[in-house]
């Protein structure tokens, strides 16, 4: 039987036995339950918490799950679960809502460069679903922005990821002095040191083009800014009492 952190217990065992049956079935992803942009035809508004569940691999899913458990185990002992299972989807779901403003704005100011090169709503509807451009609009555009333009309106986010930085927001409010260390950087830093660096490296990702890999560098700052929002506010009304 699980500890008395009993939601972790089965958050793990819904999130690896999704991953299993879209393995099995050969889904790629469970009918539309990976967030999609808001301007895409398949986005829909169930996606902000669904997508927690869907994850683009098994070491991706390997590690959230592992992040769930370690930082989330004591928090809900402390917390008790309904106040760790609030915090858990409100920082997923505030992730998904961040991650998607931030593509939106990403989105919307190449799409006003696109129109001001005269280039027709019906051209740019096109290129976004065939995913090509002719050759004088990425001489003009970028080829870098122009992939960045089709990849934001096609490509779904997936995972805990969100939730997870939420997660290590509140173990360094709640833990302050643990000590934390990297499997490539084994020398321990107290918790409310770590945490700031990892989030602050994240958002260094986001906004430069140094990014390696497929990461929604924006979900994990927006779980952390919705977890540090959320942490602030207990920490606050707390201290009224």
């Amino acid at each position: 039987m699980p500890s008395s952190a009993s939601s972790i217990f089965y958050l793990l065992i819904i999130n690896f036995a999704l991953y299993v049956l879209l393995y099995f079935l050969q889904i790629s992803q469970l009918m539309s339950f990976a967030l999609y942009f808001p301007l895409n035809e398949q986005f829909h508004s169930w996606q902000f918490l669904t997508h927690m569940f869907m994850h683009g691999g098994l070491v991706h899913l390997l590690f959230n799950m592992y992040a769930l458990w370690a930082f989330g185990t004591p928090l809900e002992n402390t917390w008790k679960t309904p106040k760790f299972i609030f915090f858990y989807f409100a920082t997923g779901i505030g992730a998904g809502i961040i991650y998607s403003f931030a593509n939106y704005y990403q989105f919307n100011n190449i799409y006003s460069d696109i129109s001001a090169l005269g280039v027709s709503v019906e051209a740019i509807e096109n290129m976004l679903n065939t995913g090509t451009a002719e050759q004088n609009l990425i001489n003009y555009i970028g080829k870098e922005r122009l992939i960045e333009f089709i990849s934001i309106y096609n490509s779904p986010a997936v995972g805990a990821s969100g939730a997870i930085y939420g997660i290590l927001v509140a173990f360094a409010f709640t833990y302050p002095h643990a000590k934390l260390a990297l499997i490539f950087f084994p020398v321990p830093v107290s918790a409310k040191y770590f945490v700031p660096v990892i989030i602050l490296v994240d958002l260094f990702f986001g906004i430069t083009r140094y990014s390696v890999g497929n990461v929604a560098h924006f979900a994990h700052i927006g779980g952390a800014i919705t977890g540090l929002l959320i942490m602030l506010f207990w920490r606050r009304r707390s201290s009224e009492k």
